[in-house]
Protein backbone atom coordinates (compact mmCIF):
# COMPACT_ATOMS: atom_id res chain seq x y z
CA UNK A 1 0.00 0.00 0.00
CA UNK A 2 1.09 3.24 -0.81
CA UNK A 3 2.43 5.88 1.76
CA UNK A 4 1.53 9.89 1.97
CA UNK A 5 5.16 11.74 1.46
CA UNK A 6 4.07 15.44 2.85
CA UNK A 7 6.22 18.46 1.38
CA UNK A 8 5.81 21.69 2.78
CA UNK A 9 6.49 25.08 1.35
CA UNK A 10 9.56 25.91 2.98
CA UNK A 11 10.77 22.10 2.46
CA UNK A 12 11.43 22.57 -1.58
CA UNK A 13 14.85 20.29 -1.47
CA UNK A 14 15.76 17.13 -3.55
CA UNK A 15 17.10 15.66 -0.17
CA UNK A 16 14.57 16.04 2.54
CA UNK A 17 14.34 13.22 5.14
CA UNK A 18 10.69 12.46 3.83
CA UNK A 19 11.69 12.26 0.38
CA UNK A 20 14.50 9.74 1.09
CA UNK A 21 12.89 7.53 3.20
CA UNK A 22 10.35 7.19 0.55
CA UNK A 23 9.62 4.72 -2.72
CA UNK A 24 9.16 6.31 -5.39
CA UNK A 25 7.28 3.76 -6.94
CA UNK A 26 4.42 3.33 -4.52
CA UNK A 27 4.03 6.21 -2.39
CA UNK A 28 2.68 9.68 -3.37
CA UNK A 29 3.71 13.19 -2.87
CA UNK A 30 1.41 15.54 -1.18
CA UNK A 31 1.67 19.08 -1.43
CA UNK A 32 -0.86 22.02 -0.81
CA UNK A 33 -1.40 25.83 -1.15
CA UNK A 34 -3.58 26.02 2.03
CA UNK A 35 -5.84 28.99 3.51
CA UNK A 36 -4.63 27.87 7.37
CA UNK A 37 -0.74 28.26 6.11
CA UNK A 38 -1.46 31.23 3.84
CA UNK A 39 -3.70 33.36 6.76
CA UNK A 40 -2.39 32.28 9.81
CA UNK A 41 -0.62 35.79 10.36
CA UNK A 42 -1.19 38.46 7.28
CA UNK A 43 1.94 37.35 5.31
CA UNK A 44 3.50 39.86 3.24
CA UNK A 45 2.16 39.33 -0.37
CA UNK A 46 5.72 38.71 -1.87
CA UNK A 47 6.28 35.93 0.87
CA UNK A 48 2.92 34.38 -0.51
CA UNK A 49 3.85 34.42 -4.01
CA UNK A 50 7.33 33.20 -3.63
CA UNK A 51 6.50 30.27 -1.78
CA UNK A 52 3.51 29.09 -4.22
CA UNK A 53 5.75 29.85 -7.21
CA UNK A 54 8.61 27.89 -5.59
CA UNK A 55 6.11 25.16 -4.45
CA UNK A 56 4.50 24.44 -7.97
CA UNK A 57 8.01 24.61 -9.51
CA UNK A 58 9.67 21.92 -6.92
CA UNK A 59 6.28 19.66 -7.98
CA UNK A 60 6.71 20.11 -11.16
CA UNK A 61 10.34 19.14 -10.74
CA UNK A 62 9.11 15.91 -8.66
CA UNK A 63 6.71 14.84 -11.48
CA UNK A 64 9.64 14.92 -13.60
CA UNK A 65 11.67 12.57 -11.58
CA UNK A 66 9.41 10.03 -11.73
CA UNK A 67 7.03 11.10 -8.75
CA UNK A 68 3.14 10.84 -8.53
CA UNK A 69 2.79 14.07 -7.37
CA UNK A 70 -0.98 15.34 -5.49
CA UNK A 71 -0.90 19.03 -5.56
CA UNK A 72 -3.69 21.61 -4.49
CA UNK A 73 -3.39 25.07 -5.53
CA UNK A 74 -5.36 27.48 -3.64
CA UNK A 75 -8.37 28.12 -5.48
CA UNK A 76 -8.37 24.22 -6.56
CA UNK A 77 -12.00 23.04 -6.17
CA UNK A 78 -12.19 20.45 -2.96
CA UNK A 79 -9.16 22.39 -1.31
CA UNK A 80 -9.09 20.80 2.33
CA UNK A 81 -7.95 24.38 3.53
CA UNK A 82 -4.90 22.79 5.63
CA UNK A 83 -2.43 20.49 5.72
CA UNK A 84 -4.10 17.87 7.72
CA UNK A 85 -7.21 18.14 5.56
CA UNK A 86 -5.56 17.53 2.49
CA UNK A 87 -3.64 14.62 3.72
CA UNK A 88 -7.00 12.93 4.95
CA UNK A 89 -8.49 14.13 1.25
CA UNK A 90 -5.41 12.46 -0.53
CA UNK A 91 -5.91 9.29 1.81
CA UNK A 92 -8.97 8.36 0.67
CA UNK A 93 -8.16 8.95 -2.71
CA UNK A 94 -5.12 6.58 -2.67
CA UNK A 95 -6.09 4.15 0.38
CA UNK A 96 -3.07 5.28 2.29
CA UNK A 97 -3.17 5.07 6.09
CA UNK A 98 0.24 6.48 7.14
CA UNK A 99 1.76 9.54 6.39
CA UNK A 100 5.96 10.37 5.85
CA UNK A 101 6.69 13.71 7.13
CA UNK A 102 9.77 15.89 7.67
CA UNK A 103 9.51 17.93 10.98
CA UNK A 104 7.80 21.67 10.53
CA UNK A 105 9.77 24.49 11.58
CA UNK A 106 6.84 26.09 13.25
CA UNK A 107 4.95 24.20 16.64
CA UNK A 108 1.69 25.41 15.50
CA UNK A 109 1.83 22.73 12.28
CA UNK A 110 4.03 19.93 14.24
CA UNK A 111 0.45 20.09 17.01
CA UNK A 112 -1.71 19.68 13.80
CA UNK A 113 0.57 16.55 12.52
CA UNK A 114 0.54 14.89 15.76
CA UNK A 115 -3.46 15.38 16.21
CA UNK A 116 -4.38 14.22 12.40
CA UNK A 117 -6.25 11.04 12.16
CA UNK A 118 -3.64 9.16 10.32
CA UNK A 119 -0.46 7.40 11.18
CA UNK A 120 2.07 10.39 10.95
CA UNK A 121 6.11 9.53 11.56
CA UNK A 122 8.09 12.65 11.90
CA UNK A 123 11.53 12.68 10.90
CA UNK A 124 14.41 15.56 11.71
CA UNK A 125 14.72 18.02 9.24
CA UNK A 126 18.72 16.89 8.36
CA UNK A 127 19.04 19.58 6.04
CA UNK A 128 21.06 21.65 9.08
CA UNK A 129 24.49 21.36 10.62
CA UNK A 130 23.12 20.78 14.09
CA UNK A 131 20.89 17.73 15.51
CA UNK A 132 18.36 18.51 18.00
CA UNK A 133 20.70 16.16 20.05
CA UNK A 134 23.25 17.50 19.23
CA UNK A 135 21.99 21.34 20.30
CA UNK A 136 21.39 19.90 23.57
CA UNK A 137 24.26 18.35 24.17
CA UNK A 138 25.84 21.58 23.58
CA UNK A 139 23.91 23.49 25.81
CA UNK A 140 23.04 20.84 28.64
CA UNK A 141 24.87 22.16 31.70
CA UNK A 142 25.96 25.53 30.49
CA UNK A 143 25.10 28.26 32.89
CA UNK A 144 25.02 30.43 29.85
CA UNK A 145 23.88 29.80 25.94
CA UNK A 146 26.21 31.89 24.03
CA UNK A 147 25.78 31.70 20.50
CA UNK A 148 29.88 32.66 20.13
CA UNK A 149 30.65 28.85 21.44
CA UNK A 150 28.38 27.13 19.59
CA UNK A 151 29.68 29.17 16.28
CA UNK A 152 33.19 27.46 17.19
CA UNK A 153 31.71 23.97 17.19
CA UNK A 154 29.58 24.56 14.20
CA UNK A 155 32.91 25.85 12.53
CA UNK A 156 35.44 22.22 13.59
CA UNK A 157 32.32 20.42 12.70
CA UNK A 158 32.18 21.47 9.33
CA UNK A 159 35.75 22.46 8.78
CA UNK A 160 34.85 25.96 7.32
CA UNK A 161 37.42 27.90 7.73
CA UNK A 162 39.74 25.62 9.37
CA UNK A 163 43.37 25.38 9.55
CA UNK A 164 43.39 21.69 11.86
CA UNK A 165 41.62 22.47 14.62
CA UNK A 166 42.38 26.37 14.36
CA UNK A 167 40.58 28.97 12.65
CA UNK A 168 42.00 30.38 9.61
CA UNK A 169 43.60 34.08 10.26
CA UNK A 170 44.41 33.27 14.24
CA UNK A 171 40.67 33.92 15.38
CA UNK A 172 36.92 32.74 15.26
CA UNK A 173 35.31 36.27 14.86
CA UNK A 174 35.97 38.87 12.77
CA UNK A 175 32.71 41.27 13.76
CA UNK A 176 34.95 44.44 15.06
CA UNK A 177 36.02 44.50 11.43
CA UNK A 178 32.35 44.73 10.30
CA UNK A 179 31.09 47.68 11.47
CA UNK A 180 31.60 50.49 8.87
CA UNK A 181 29.45 52.95 8.17
CA UNK A 182 27.54 52.92 4.68
CA UNK A 183 30.25 54.59 1.21
CA UNK A 184 28.67 56.85 -0.31
CA UNK A 185 28.65 54.79 -3.72
CA UNK A 186 26.95 51.60 -3.70
CA UNK A 187 28.39 49.63 -7.02
CA UNK A 188 25.97 46.32 -6.15
CA UNK A 189 22.38 45.04 -7.00
CA UNK A 190 20.73 41.72 -6.22
CA UNK A 191 20.35 40.00 -8.77
CA UNK A 192 16.25 39.47 -10.20
CA UNK A 193 14.13 37.76 -12.08
CA UNK A 194 11.78 38.16 -14.28
CA UNK A 195 7.99 36.18 -13.47
CA UNK A 196 7.52 33.47 -16.13
CA UNK A 197 4.08 32.77 -16.94
CA UNK A 198 3.80 30.83 -14.58
CA UNK A 199 5.11 32.80 -11.45
CA UNK A 200 2.48 35.63 -13.13
CA UNK A 201 -0.15 32.71 -12.48
CA UNK A 202 0.65 32.94 -8.69
CA UNK A 203 1.13 37.08 -8.68
CA UNK A 204 -2.35 37.12 -9.98
CA UNK A 205 -3.76 34.89 -7.84
CA UNK A 206 -1.95 36.38 -4.33
CA UNK A 207 -3.42 39.99 -6.13
CA UNK A 208 -6.79 38.46 -6.12
CA UNK A 209 -7.01 36.98 -2.78
CA UNK A 210 -4.59 39.06 -0.51
CA UNK A 211 -4.84 42.63 -1.14
CA UNK A 212 -5.67 43.56 1.86
CA UNK A 213 -2.78 42.17 3.13
CA UNK A 214 0.41 44.73 4.12
CA UNK A 215 2.77 44.46 1.43
CA UNK A 216 3.35 45.59 -2.02
CA UNK A 217 3.45 42.80 -4.32
CA UNK A 218 4.85 43.79 -7.74
CA UNK A 219 7.58 44.21 -9.24
CA UNK A 220 8.38 40.80 -8.00
CA UNK A 221 11.73 39.54 -8.88
CA UNK A 222 12.83 36.55 -6.60
CA UNK A 223 14.18 33.33 -7.53
CA UNK A 224 11.70 30.47 -7.34
CA UNK A 225 13.24 27.41 -8.56
CA UNK A 226 17.21 26.16 -7.46
CA UNK A 227 18.28 26.98 -11.25
CA UNK A 228 17.59 30.45 -10.49
CA UNK A 229 18.56 30.21 -6.47
CA UNK A 230 22.11 29.14 -7.78
CA UNK A 231 22.58 32.16 -9.82
CA UNK A 232 21.22 34.52 -7.43
CA UNK A 233 24.21 33.03 -5.18
CA UNK A 234 26.95 33.06 -7.69
CA UNK A 235 26.10 36.68 -8.34
CA UNK A 236 26.32 37.68 -4.67
CA UNK A 237 30.08 35.92 -4.37
CA UNK A 238 31.05 37.29 -7.19
CA UNK A 239 29.82 41.09 -6.75
CA UNK A 240 28.70 42.13 -3.21
CA UNK A 241 30.26 39.51 -1.20
CA UNK A 242 34.07 41.39 -1.08
CA UNK A 243 32.64 44.56 0.61
CA UNK A 244 29.66 43.00 2.40
CA UNK A 245 31.82 42.37 5.67
CA UNK A 246 32.64 46.16 5.49
CA UNK A 247 29.46 47.16 5.71
CA UNK A 248 26.82 44.24 7.22
CA UNK A 249 25.75 46.76 9.32
CA UNK A 250 25.54 50.00 7.63
CA UNK A 251 21.99 51.40 6.66
CA UNK A 252 21.69 53.93 3.78
CA UNK A 253 19.34 56.19 3.13
CA UNK A 254 18.70 55.43 -0.57
CA UNK A 255 20.26 52.27 -0.86
CA UNK A 256 17.97 49.47 0.52
CA UNK A 257 20.19 46.19 0.43
CA UNK A 258 23.70 47.54 -0.30
CA UNK A 259 26.06 44.32 0.06
CA UNK A 260 23.33 42.26 1.16
CA UNK A 261 22.71 38.95 0.04
CA UNK A 262 19.20 38.21 -0.12
CA UNK A 263 19.82 34.52 -0.12
CA UNK A 264 18.06 33.70 3.65
CA UNK A 265 14.89 32.99 1.53
CA UNK A 266 16.05 31.06 -0.57
CA UNK A 267 17.89 28.88 1.80
CA UNK A 268 14.55 28.60 4.32
CA UNK A 269 12.62 27.39 1.46
CA UNK A 270 14.96 24.94 1.03
CA UNK A 271 15.90 25.89 -2.75
CA UNK A 272 19.65 26.32 -1.21
CA UNK A 273 21.44 23.94 0.85
CA UNK A 274 23.74 25.51 3.73
CA UNK A 275 26.93 24.08 3.04
CA UNK A 276 27.03 24.62 -0.62
CA UNK A 277 26.39 28.27 0.03
CA UNK A 278 29.22 28.51 2.95
CA UNK A 279 31.37 26.56 0.54
CA UNK A 280 30.76 28.47 -1.97
CA UNK A 281 31.84 32.08 0.34
CA UNK A 282 34.65 29.89 1.71
CA UNK A 283 36.18 29.15 -2.14
CA UNK A 284 35.95 32.99 -2.97
CA UNK A 285 38.37 33.83 0.43
CA UNK A 286 40.88 30.84 -0.46
CA UNK A 287 41.07 32.16 -3.76
CA UNK A 288 41.92 35.62 -2.40
CA UNK A 289 38.95 37.34 -3.61
CA UNK A 290 37.55 38.57 -0.48
CA UNK A 291 38.89 39.21 2.72
CA UNK A 292 38.71 36.76 6.14
CA UNK A 293 36.10 39.62 7.69
CA UNK A 294 33.39 39.35 4.65
CA UNK A 295 33.71 35.10 4.79
CA UNK A 296 33.67 34.80 8.15
CA UNK A 297 30.97 37.27 8.86
CA UNK A 298 28.61 35.53 6.60
CA UNK A 299 29.34 32.22 7.00
CA UNK A 300 28.90 33.06 10.92
CA UNK A 301 25.32 34.30 10.15
CA UNK A 302 24.39 31.27 8.61
CA UNK A 303 26.51 27.99 10.90
CA UNK A 304 26.35 30.37 13.73
CA UNK A 305 23.63 32.26 14.41
CA UNK A 306 20.77 30.53 12.14
CA UNK A 307 21.10 27.20 13.58
CA UNK A 308 21.75 28.48 16.74
CA UNK A 309 18.33 30.33 16.96
CA UNK A 310 16.74 26.62 15.44
CA UNK A 311 18.19 25.19 18.51
CA UNK A 312 17.08 27.62 20.69
CA UNK A 313 13.18 27.45 19.56
CA UNK A 314 12.70 23.73 19.30
CA UNK A 315 14.92 23.27 23.00
CA UNK A 316 12.89 25.93 24.91
CA UNK A 317 9.55 24.10 23.08
CA UNK A 318 5.87 25.67 21.95
CA UNK A 319 5.48 28.28 24.75
CA UNK A 320 8.62 30.20 24.15
CA UNK A 321 7.63 32.78 21.55
CA UNK A 322 4.98 34.16 23.99
CA UNK A 323 7.31 34.88 26.79
CA UNK A 324 7.07 38.35 28.18
CA UNK A 325 9.81 38.64 30.95
CA UNK A 326 9.71 42.45 30.82
CA UNK A 327 5.66 42.81 30.93
CA UNK A 328 5.30 45.20 27.78
CA UNK A 329 1.96 45.59 26.81
CA UNK A 330 1.18 48.37 24.31
CA UNK A 331 -0.44 47.83 21.40
CA UNK A 332 1.54 47.89 18.05
CA UNK A 333 1.93 51.51 16.52
CA UNK A 334 -0.39 51.83 13.45
CA UNK A 335 3.44 53.23 12.02
CA UNK A 336 4.52 49.71 11.88
CA UNK A 337 2.08 49.37 9.10
CA UNK A 338 2.88 52.44 7.35
CA UNK A 339 1.03 55.23 9.14
CA UNK A 340 3.27 58.26 8.90
CA UNK A 341 6.11 59.21 10.97
CA UNK A 342 8.21 61.59 11.72
CA UNK A 343 11.11 59.88 12.38
CA UNK A 344 13.22 58.65 9.48
CA UNK A 345 15.05 55.44 10.36
CA UNK A 346 11.73 53.75 11.09
CA UNK A 347 9.66 55.31 8.01
CA UNK A 348 12.32 53.70 5.48
CA UNK A 349 12.69 50.85 7.53
CA UNK A 350 8.61 50.30 7.29
CA UNK A 351 8.66 51.48 3.84
CA UNK A 352 11.30 49.17 2.53
CA UNK A 353 9.38 46.15 3.96
CA UNK A 354 6.17 47.00 2.88
CA UNK A 355 8.26 47.55 -0.63
CA UNK A 356 10.50 44.39 -0.85
CA UNK A 357 9.22 42.16 2.32
CA UNK A 358 12.77 42.69 3.13
CA UNK A 359 15.17 44.45 5.76
CA UNK A 360 18.67 43.71 6.59
CA UNK A 361 19.45 42.33 10.57
CA UNK A 362 20.49 45.86 11.73
CA UNK A 363 17.70 47.75 10.45
CA UNK A 364 15.22 45.10 11.95
CA UNK A 365 17.35 44.99 15.48
CA UNK A 366 18.21 48.05 15.91
CA UNK A 367 15.63 50.14 14.40
CA UNK A 368 12.39 48.61 14.32
CA UNK A 369 13.42 46.24 17.21
CA UNK A 370 15.07 48.60 19.10
CA UNK A 371 12.12 51.34 18.82
CA UNK A 372 9.90 48.43 20.11
CA UNK A 373 12.01 47.57 23.25
CA UNK A 374 12.07 50.93 24.29
CA UNK A 375 8.47 52.23 23.88
CA UNK A 376 7.20 48.64 25.67
CA UNK A 377 5.32 47.18 22.60
CA UNK A 378 4.06 43.79 23.40
CA UNK A 379 6.50 41.20 22.24
CA UNK A 380 4.11 38.88 20.78
CA UNK A 381 2.74 41.64 18.47
CA UNK A 382 6.14 42.52 17.54
CA UNK A 383 6.34 38.54 16.93
CA UNK A 384 3.69 38.11 14.78
CA UNK A 385 4.65 41.76 12.75
CA UNK A 386 7.86 39.89 11.99
CA UNK A 387 6.63 36.58 11.21
CA UNK A 388 4.30 38.15 8.67
CA UNK A 389 6.33 41.28 6.78
CA UNK A 390 9.59 39.35 6.11
CA UNK A 391 9.67 36.69 2.92
CA UNK A 392 12.50 34.89 4.92
CA UNK A 393 10.65 34.85 8.28
CA UNK A 394 9.63 31.47 9.70
CA UNK A 395 8.50 30.96 13.05
CA UNK A 396 11.77 28.64 14.20
CA UNK A 397 14.00 31.64 12.99
CA UNK A 398 12.10 34.52 13.30
CA UNK A 399 10.77 33.86 17.06
CA UNK A 400 14.07 33.61 18.95
CA UNK A 401 15.33 36.59 16.87
CA UNK A 402 12.28 38.93 18.04
CA UNK A 403 11.39 37.10 21.38
CA UNK A 404 15.18 36.36 22.44
CA UNK A 405 17.31 38.89 20.90
CA UNK A 406 15.49 41.92 19.78
CA UNK A 407 12.67 42.34 22.84
CA UNK A 408 14.38 40.26 25.46
CA UNK A 409 11.36 38.67 26.21
CA UNK A 410 13.04 35.63 27.30
CA UNK A 411 14.90 37.35 29.98
CA UNK A 412 18.33 36.58 29.04
CA UNK A 413 18.76 33.46 27.37
CA UNK A 414 19.57 34.44 24.39
CA UNK A 415 20.86 37.78 24.62
CA UNK A 416 23.23 39.37 27.66
CA UNK A 417 21.61 42.37 27.69
CA UNK A 418 18.85 43.95 26.23
CA UNK A 419 19.43 45.73 22.30
CA UNK A 420 18.59 48.97 23.27
CA UNK A 421 20.41 52.37 21.90
CA UNK A 422 19.97 55.94 21.67
CA UNK A 423 19.75 57.72 18.34
CA UNK A 424 23.82 57.71 18.51
CA UNK A 425 23.86 54.06 17.43
CA UNK A 426 21.66 54.81 14.11
CA UNK A 427 23.84 58.01 13.29
CA UNK A 428 26.70 56.33 13.29
CA UNK A 429 25.68 53.39 11.28
CA UNK A 430 23.58 55.15 8.57
CA UNK A 431 22.64 58.69 7.08
CA UNK A 432 18.61 58.69 8.26
CA UNK A 433 19.79 61.59 10.75
CA UNK A 434 20.83 64.04 8.32
CA UNK A 435 17.60 64.66 6.77
CA UNK A 436 15.12 63.64 9.82
CA UNK A 437 13.06 65.85 11.38
CA UNK A 438 14.12 65.32 15.07
CA UNK A 439 18.02 66.05 15.82
CA UNK A 440 19.67 63.25 16.88
CA UNK A 441 21.99 65.55 18.78
CA UNK A 442 18.98 66.70 20.93
CA UNK A 443 18.53 64.92 24.19
CA UNK A 444 15.36 66.94 25.36
CA UNK A 445 13.23 69.97 24.40
CA UNK A 446 11.60 70.76 20.86
CA UNK A 447 12.74 68.24 18.13
CA UNK A 448 14.64 66.04 20.26
CA UNK A 449 15.01 62.50 18.81
CA UNK A 450 12.65 59.73 20.28
CA UNK A 451 15.14 57.33 20.38
CA UNK A 452 17.24 59.57 23.24
CA UNK A 453 13.82 60.24 25.26
CA UNK A 454 13.29 56.64 25.24
CA UNK A 455 16.65 55.00 26.02
CA UNK A 456 16.50 56.81 29.34
CA UNK A 457 12.27 56.15 29.80
CA UNK A 458 13.30 52.26 29.26
CA UNK A 459 16.58 52.50 31.47
CA UNK A 460 14.48 54.03 34.48
CA UNK A 461 11.58 51.63 34.40
CA UNK A 462 13.62 48.37 34.02
CA UNK A 463 16.02 49.87 36.71
CA UNK A 464 15.78 47.07 39.17
CA UNK A 465 16.16 44.14 36.73
CA UNK A 466 19.00 46.18 34.51
CA UNK A 467 21.51 48.12 36.59
CA UNK A 468 23.04 45.21 38.15
CA UNK A 469 23.94 43.98 35.05
CA UNK A 470 27.50 44.66 34.02
CA UNK A 471 27.01 46.09 30.50
CA UNK A 472 24.81 48.33 31.63
CA UNK A 473 26.21 49.30 35.15
CA UNK A 474 27.74 52.63 33.55
CA UNK A 475 24.68 54.01 31.54
CA UNK A 476 22.98 54.19 34.93
CA UNK A 477 26.05 55.81 36.66
CA UNK A 478 25.52 58.40 33.59
CA UNK A 479 21.60 58.64 34.26
CA UNK A 480 22.23 59.40 38.26
CA UNK A 481 24.74 61.97 37.13
CA UNK A 482 22.16 64.11 35.32
CA UNK A 483 20.71 67.41 37.14
CA UNK A 484 17.39 65.94 38.71
CA UNK A 485 15.62 68.21 36.61
CA UNK A 486 17.03 67.14 33.48
CA UNK A 487 16.16 63.27 34.24
CA UNK A 488 12.40 64.57 34.91
CA UNK A 489 12.63 66.71 31.82
CA UNK A 490 13.54 63.21 29.58
CA UNK A 491 11.22 61.16 31.41
CA UNK A 492 7.92 63.17 30.87
CA UNK A 493 9.08 64.13 27.34
CA UNK A 494 9.38 60.44 26.31
CA UNK A 495 6.01 59.93 28.22
CA UNK A 496 4.33 62.38 26.09
CA UNK A 497 5.59 61.00 23.08
CA UNK A 498 4.46 57.79 24.02
CA UNK A 499 0.91 59.08 25.34
CA UNK A 500 0.58 61.35 21.62
CA UNK A 501 1.43 57.79 19.65
CA UNK A 502 -0.71 55.65 21.77
CA UNK A 503 -3.37 58.18 20.68
CA UNK A 504 -2.56 58.20 17.16
CA UNK A 505 -1.30 61.04 16.78
CA UNK A 506 1.49 61.24 14.15
CA UNK A 507 4.68 60.99 15.95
Amino acid sequence: MSRLILVLGDQLSEGLAALKAADKARDVVVMAEVADEAGHVPHHPKKIALIFAAMRKFAAQLRNDGWDVRYAKLDDTGNAGSICGELLRRAEETGATEVIATEPGEWRLINALQHCPLKVRMLEDDRFIASHSEFDNWADGRKALRMEYFYRDMRRKTGLLMEGDKPVGGQWNYDHDNRKPAPDEVTHAPLWFEPDEETKEVLDLVEARFADNFGVLRPFGFATNREQALRALGHFVDHALPRFGDYQDAIQDRNRFLYHSLLSAYINIGLLDVLEVCQAVEKEYENGDVPINAAEGFIRQIIGWREYMRGIYFREGPEYPTRNVLKHSRTLPALYWGAETDMRCMAKAVEQTRDEAYAHHIQRLMVTGNFGLLAGIDPGALHEWYLSVYVDAFEWVEAPNTVGMSQFADGGLVASKPYVSSGNYINKMSDHCKVCAYSVTKKTGEGACPFNLLYWHFMDRHRERFEGNPRMAQMYRTFDRMDSDKRESVLNEAQGFLDRMDAGERV
